[in-house]
């Protein structure tokens, strides 16, 4: 693809970095990126510049959907976590634990807690599972850890994305461009010859 090469002789292969985006490669010299094979025309790289535009686009979409849900996760395993770590100190106490849990949106319902041993986790896809209230706190450890670096790698991604975006858009421009004064020279030479 026009993006994802430049303009040496080396064999066309396609850069893969960051979750497999392929990168786009800038256009130094335009004028002889179109004098290679394939690109002779100006619409057919426009075109192809486009629909990996449109790629990088659809995969900046996911990846925004995917950190919006890691965002909302975060705090959700971080106030798990808090809850457990509570219930860990009060694990040897035999009075029970007074609190209040969210039965609906805006709805929350007073409860009294008697001394426990095991807790139970929301997994996700509908599934609840039993923990020993320590195997819960390394677990809820372990998930707040690997979506905390989930997310620094998003953002990563992101910003990757971005640039590529970015470098896609300007070389369209630039071979619109040069289409454009390829044309005005070819009606300036024909303007010329007629006269």
């Amino acid at each position: 693809m026009a993006a994802t090469t430049d303009d040496s002789n080396a064999p066309q292969a396609i850069k893969k970095k960051y979750l497999g985006i392929p990168e786009a490669v800038f256009l130094e010299d335009v004028e002889s990126f179109m004098k290679q094979p394939g690109n002779e025309k100006a619409e057919a790289v426009i075109t192809r510049l486009h629909e990996q535009h449109q790629k990088y686009k659809f995969m900046e979409l996911n990846l925004s959907q995917k950190k919006l849900r890691l965002k909302n996760q975060i705090p959700q395993i971080t106030q798990t976590l808090q809850i457990v770590q509570h219930m860990q100190k009060k694990k040897g106490s035999p009075e029970p634990m007074e609190t209040h849990f969210m039965l609906a949106d805006s709805v929350f319902c007073k409860a009294s807690v008697p001394p426990t041993e095991k807790v139970c986790l929301w997994l996700g896809a509908n599934v609840m599972l039993e923990y020993d209230i320590d195997e819960a706190h390394a677990l809820l450890e372990k998930n707040l850890q690997t979506a905390a670096r989930n997310l620094e790698t998003l953002n990563g991604d992101l910003d990757f994305l971005q640039n590529q975006i970015t470098t896609t858009e300007v070389t369209m421009a630039r071979v619109y461009n040069w289409d454009v004064m390829r044309r005005s020279r070819e009606n300036m030479l024909k303007s010329a010859n007629k006269s």
